[in-house]
């Protein structure tokens, strides 16, 4: 592993600033030729997402590694918001580690994947790949507006199964007073799915892991960014801020509000999802003299 220092580190979420949210791909081809750029200049690079580590090796790590990736590079993937993780090679991904204390329950994910079978298959789908989380997501042949129509049924009914089977179990985006721990899951609603985890898992833990890795390969940059585009992306610099870095958050999707953070907040133009995630990584290839 590398011990060359980087003058800057990247946290990147998945879903919107580097794959797709509409074709779930990376469909810019500059995205992987600036990655493989930004590693070979020894630029430690987490990818920390809700995302399977099926996913990110099909979609992210399989064209970096068929677009060539260096010899030494730090590269990391955290999936399932904290609760998979692994190194990332010129060969592709290392071990996968899964923390099964944050599973949940068989009975419960098989409750709900019959409950997608019977009843919401038309808009959505159950994903098999997560390990420890639960995961139902858009259907790819249908509209975001026939998801959505859709999600509130499920996450109705998906709640109620949690209760059925006496699990402690909030939704993400409502007041809950309880700090307890006798909430011990959430349910997350996003644009193109809905997640069932564990409330220990987000992605300030995430990057406190993936930080935790690099230390052990060579010198940590002091200049970080992450970049997301849901609310909950902000952790990731939220934990670099409190660990004392100099950071920016890069928001791709600040229609869905910026929020109020003691670090800068950048926005890429009038561009959203991989579109400003390109221009955004573009722009450092070119600013540490990597591409033309």
């Amino acid at each position: 592993m590398p011990t060359i220092p980087s003058p800057l580190g990247l946290l990147l979420d998945v879903d919107g600033p580097i794959a797709s949210p509409i074709t779930r791909t990376i469909s810019t081809p500059s995205i992987v030729t600036d990655l493989i750029s930004l590693a070979g200049a020894h630029v430690p690079i987490a990818f920390i997402t809700g995302r399977s580590a099926d996913f990110i090796r099909d979609q992210v790590v399989a064209p970096l590694v068929a677009a060539g990736l260096p010899k030494n590079f730090r590269m990391y993937g955290v999936c399932e918001k904290g609760a998979v993780w692994f190194p990332i090679g010129a060969a592709g991904m290392g071990e996968v580690v899964v923390d099964r204390d944050v599973a949940l329950p068989p009975a419960v994910v098989d409750e709900v994947r019959q409950l997608v079978a019977d009843s919401f298959a038309a808009e959505m789908f159950f994903d098999e790949t997560k390990q420890a989380m639960i995961s139902v997501e858009q259907r790819t042949d249908v509209s975001r507006e026939a998801f959505q129509s859709r999600q509130p049924a499920f996450n109705d009914a998906a709640f109620a199964i949690m209760v059925e089977h006496g699990l402690g179990v909030r939704f993400a985006d409502r007041e809950c007073a309880d700090t307890s721990g006798q909430i011990p899951f959430r349910l997350d609603a996003t644009i193109i799915s809905t997640d069932i985890e564990s409330v220990t898992l987000d992605k300030d833990h995430a990057a406190e892991r993936a930080l935790a890795f690099f230390s052990e390969s060579g010198p940590l940059p002091r200049l970080w960014r992450s970049v997301g585009d849901s609310r909950s992306d902000y952790r990731m610099a939220d934990h670099l801020h409190e660990a004392g870095y100099d950071v920016s958050h890069v928001d791709v999707r600040p229609a869905d509000g910026i929020l109020d953070r003691p670090y800068p907040i950048i926005v890429i133009d009038d561009q959203i999802h991989d579109e400003a995630g390109a221009t955004f990584l573009h722009y450092w290839a070119q600013k540490l003299a990597l591409t033309p």
